[in-house]
């Protein structure tokens, strides 16, 4: 991070850290294990029960569970990853970039009081 970055620099610094930032997902991923809805499965009878995978995420205001078949559990791994990733570079875009807008702020504020008359004298 640069110690006075412009808003222009902090838009190409994230748009640089988010480049290879694909797959994202939100959410939660998990492994369970379940027993299914037939009386005599070997597998429940046994003890071992069905595993799947799980992408847990919100849909509007409504949690939301998706099933994932297993060979795309470590693309689902991944994207989660990313996306929170993405999460943590949006807060600090976002505060980067006020500080920005800040300094940018306080040196146009600055640039017009070099303008103005010194106190007491009138300008012609």
């Amino acid at each position: 991070m640069k110690a006075l970055e412009t808003p222009d620099d902090v838009q190409r610094w994230f748009r640089e850290a988010i480049a290879n930032l694909w797959p994202v997902a939100e959410g939660s991923f998990s492994f369970r294990r379940c027993r299914c809805i037939r009386s005599n499965c070997p597998a429940c009878t046994h003890g071992t029960g069905h595993s799947s995978y799980v992408l847990y995420a919100r849909k509007g205001k409504t949690r939301t569970s998706i099933y994932v078949p297993a060979e795309l559990a470590s693309t689902l791994k991944s994207a989660i990853r990313n996306g929170r990733r993405l999460q943590e570079l949006i807060n600090d875009a976002g505060v980067r970039y006020t500080q920005a807008l800040k300094r940018e702020r306080i040196t146009r504020h600055r640039g017009h009081q070099d303008e103005q008359p010194e106190k007491g004298k009138r300008s012609r």
